[in-house]
């Protein structure tokens, strides 16, 4: 139907190119190549056993019905507990809202928050489709410039100088996508007061927070709730529990925001699915809670892989990640853009990476993301070809 007329709203959102770059190594793929694939951020390791046998018990041929929208009661306060045994934080099960992917939990707090014309701030370099969500609901997102110093994060300070009359909202990503760096607990805070203190919102984006390296006490990260009750909080069972297909996410919202957030799951898509809930809820037993852990610590031997070849072949990481798996790197010295870079190394070395332009404008030509959530021996190959690449860029 050559006069179907597509949405101003559709038309403004920019491809997510992590996804192109895959689409491409697919295609090279079914041509025979093997494409050593680190553009996405997607766990090489699945879903912890436990969590498999329980889809596959829930798939036993009962009727599988629709959950309440907000989530299954169960799961809600399973999640909850693990706030309360990993974290330390007190959450009371109704303010969970169980969600179909972080990414649900995303634009079902972009509904209730978000009016047309409002400001939210977002670090440069970001998560893409957190600011293009936003977007897409009329708000204007400013892309407050970060530098290596300061970790590619927002600060206290960079809030309050970024801050105009019409911001609504902060949003912070921590650990983050691209880089794979965590905001201090301290500074954390003091982000989330210089907002509260405006009377605007804190959506803080916790995905890879159990990803996140533990302190000297063995003591993983603190989540946001544990200084600021009042924050929204988006999880998911995609990175630490590896169950990235599966579609399942949460938040945790302030209790006068749940009403809403239940009418808009109720119409946008119902509720969360009901054998992905049904099984998560053997995420959080201690054998499942072992095997991810296990996983965890395996992640930082790879990180401690990647950057040691990374150095070994030339390329720099202005800031080492302390969590989630991801690298972020500088292309400047090779002569190429980030775009070149990542469009030569698919083409010619047959590795799958990330360029910047994805992540923001500071470090959209001269930075490129790799995730080693792939295997180590992929991660070995994938260095290597690299090294060879950059050989003939002489």
């Amino acid at each position: 139907m050559s006069n179907v007329r597509i949405s101003e709203r559709a038309r403004a959102v920019a491809p997510f190119y992590a996804m192109e770059f895959g689409k491409h190594a697919a295609a090279l793929e079914a041509q025979g190549h093997h494409v050593v694939k680190l553009s996405l951020g997607e766990p090489d390791f699945g879903a912890p056993p436990a969590v498999l046998d329980a889809m596959r018990e829930a798939m036993d041929g009962r009727p599988l019905t629709y959950t309440a929208a907000l989530g299954l009661p169960a799961l809600r306060q399973a999640i909850a507990r693990f706030y309360a045994d990993q974290h330390g934080v007190e959450v009371d099960p109704a303010r969970v809202v169980v969600t179909a992917g972080a990414s649900a939990a995303l634009l079902l707090a972009a509904a209730a928050l978000v009016d047309p014309g409002d400001e939210v701030l977002i670090a440069d370099p970001a998560y893409p489709c957190n600011r293009q969500i936003v977007e897409s609901f009329g708000a204007r997102v400013t892309l407050v410039p970060t530098t290596a110093e300061g970790l590619y994060q927002l600060t206290a300070s960079s809030v309050r100088a970024g801050w105009t009359e019409r911001t609504r909202g902060v949003m912070v990503a921590t650990p983050s996508n691209p880089t794979g760096t965590s905001v201090p607990a301290g500074e954390l805070a003091a982000i989330c007061e210089a907002a509260r203190e405006r009377d605007a919102w804190r959506l803080v984006d916790e995905i890879y927070l159990d990803l996140g390296d533990h302190d000297e006490q063995g003591r993983p990260p603190r989540s946001a709730l544990s200084f600021d009750p009042g924050a929204v909080v988006i999880n998911s069972f995609s990175k630490y529990f590896g169950m990235t297909g599966w579609r399942l996410g949460w938040c945790v919202v302030p209790e006068p925001l749940v009403p809403a957030l239940e009418r808009l799951a109720q119409n946008y898509f119902l509720c969360a699915s009901a054998p992905a809930q049904l099984a998560a809820l053997a995420c959080f037993t201690p054998e499942s809670l072992a095997v991810c852990e296990a996983r965890r610590v395996e992640f930082t031997e790879r990180r401690a892989l990647v950057l040691d070849g990374l150095r070994r072949i030339g390329l720099p990481v202005p800031v080492p990640p302390d969590g989630a798996f991801y690298v972020y790197f500088d292309v400047s010295g090779t002569g190429l853009t980030s775009w070149e870079f990542c469009e030569r190394a698919l083409r010619e070395a047959h590795v799958a990476l990330t360029p910047g332009r994805d992540f923001g404008v500071g470090t959209a030509e001269t930075h490129v993301r790799l995730s080693y959530a792939a295997s180590a021996e992929d991660l070995r190959e994938g260095i290597a070809r690299l090294g060879k690449f950059l050989a003939t860029l002489g």
